[in-house]
């Protein structure tokens, strides 16, 4: 009787074993084109992004900015952190369906009533001694069986949970190289724009002289001079102006790197810094299935279908199987004589729930819904990922453009003040026109610069919107 029960309860968890209660919402296709919009490499399977950080950003002191945030930055720290504690409760959960074991050991003396129905007993047997002692040793073991999948869906949950908080610190450090690349180029342009302003203050300087020794001669008004004093301290109020926005510029740097503001050595020009005409995107479906935050609504999906198997399977009953064993005597002297102290008993339950059905009920079809929504997510962030593709790409495109018609025009206001000095020391212009020539240019410098900025910038936006970074 008993091997027929084992041979039931055997046949019963196996064929119950391979059951799954709720099925796994696939992953969606990827909603990609075939190349990206205003990609002018198409075909080209390459890709930046498969660059490490290092070997895109190649100026020494913009990489150890980097370095320096990739070890220091508190929000990288708190990554890393949460990687570890994900990668416990993976361990964790890996131990669910291995039966709990625990050691057990007492001992207990106790003088009951005589009236009591142990105390009666104790007068039956004939005992000598109205105390009754108990000590015991024993091991208990405690075992679910895993019959509806739930214990399967909350490894897989565990293993998503912690393979998104690895793409979380590669969306972090991915975002925190672009922002201290893009950090480093706004204080190149700061500083280019500073040299500039300074630069135009001595032009106005030598003007200025200039007018004021026609006006001792009265061949110019007090007018002139004026304007031409108002030129200069235009431009000269741009110097603090400047070298306020280059402090803080500093201080933001330091902190995202994980450092007490300070000056930040330099000694690269930025109208200098070079852009490669040959920036590869790769193939749409591939780069943008391997971004960090698109990898990570896809695991999140993961989670979902878990979760709702995991309540799906609460509905369910639960078979536990305990069983305890081990040496039980009324006296310490008979505790280990054995093999008449020995005991041992198995025992198998399984619970419906019913009152809180409803509670489960409810439960489960959260976890549908969210699981709903995390398709929805995933599928907004497939999208938002070419958006942010297609968006650098147009905007390297264009302002290059814009940089060179800018560039050209710089050089021909610069000609244009030039002729408008050697006319003014000859008389054959006036001091207005001068003056405008003088601040048409410094406009023009200072937008010149701010275009080559934006351009780094778009760069730098295609780097990350690509995924690279965080190689």
């Amino acid at each position: 009787m008993k091997k027929n029960i084992i041979r039931f309860s055997t046949l019963l968890l196996i064929s119950l074993g391979g059951c799954k209660v709720s099925k796994d919402i696939q992953k969606p296709p990827l909603l990609v084109p075939g190349f990206f919009r205003n990609d002018t490499l198409q075909g080209d399977t390459t890709s930046i992004s498969e660059l490490r950080w290092n070997d895109f950003y190649t100026d020494k002191i913009l990489q150890n900015l980097i370095d320096s945030a990739l070890i220091n930055n508190y929000d990288m720290q708190i990554a890393l952190k949460k990687i570890e504690l994900s990668q416990v409760m993976l361990k964790q959960v890996k131990w669910n369906n291995v039966p709990e074991i625990t050691f057990n050991s007492a001992a207990s003396s106790s003088r009951p009533s005589d009236n009591s129905i142990t105390g009666l007993s104790i007068k039956q047997f004939g005992l000598a001694s109205p105390h009754v002692e108990d000590y015991s040793a024993n091991l208990s073991l405690s075992w679910e069986a895993d019959i509806w999948g739930k214990i399967r869906n909350q490894k897989k949950s565990a293993l998503a949970s912690y393979l998104q908080t690895e793409e979380a610190r590669k969306l972090i450090q991915t975002d925190l190289i672009a922002g201290i690349s893009q950090g480093y180029y706004n204080l190149l342009m700061l500083d280019a724009q500073l040299d500039i302003a300074q630069r135009n203050v001595k032009l106005n300087d030598s003007t200025l002289s200039i007018i004021k020794l026609q006006y001792q001669a009265g061949q110019v008004t007090s007018l002139a001079v004026q304007q031409t004093e108002a030129q200069r301290q235009a431009a000269a109020q741009l110097i603090p102006q400047f070298e306020q926005n280059i402090t803080i510029q500093e201080n933001a740097l330091k902190v995202l790197t994980g450092q007490l503001p300070d000056k930040i050595e330099r000694n690269e020009k930025l109208l200098k810094i070079s852009i490669g005409s040959n920036l590869p995107t790769g193939i749409p479906s591939v780069i943008v299935g391997r971004r960090p935050d698109v990898r990570a609504a896809e695991l999140t999906l993961t989670i979902s279908n878990a979760n709702v198997g995991i309540s799906k399977a609460n509905l369910y009953p639960s078979l536990r199987i305990t069983a305890s064993g081990g040496i039980n005597a009324f006296k310490a002297s008979d505790w280990f004589n054995v093999p008449a102290s020995l005991f041992g008993l198995v025992s198998g339950s399984i619970a419906q729930p019913i009152l809180n059905r409803n509670r489960l009920r409810s439960q489960y079809e959260i976890a549908k819904i969210e699981r709903a929504q995390s398709v929805l997510v995933f599928k907004q962030s497939v999208l938002n990922a070419v958006g942010e593709i297609s968006d650098a790409l147009v905007s390297i495109e264009k302002l290059k453009l814009q940089r060179t018609i800018a560039a050209e025009r710089v050089n021909t206001l610069k000609n244009a003040t030039s002729n408008a000095s050697l006319l003014f020391k000859n008389g054959l212009a006036n001091y207005l026109e001068v003056i405008i020539a003088q601040g048409n240019v410094l406009q023009g410098e200072l937008e010149l610069a701010s275009l080559k900025r934006a351009e780094l910038n778009a760069v730098s936006n295609l780097y990350r919107s690509l995924g690279g970074g965080w190689k």
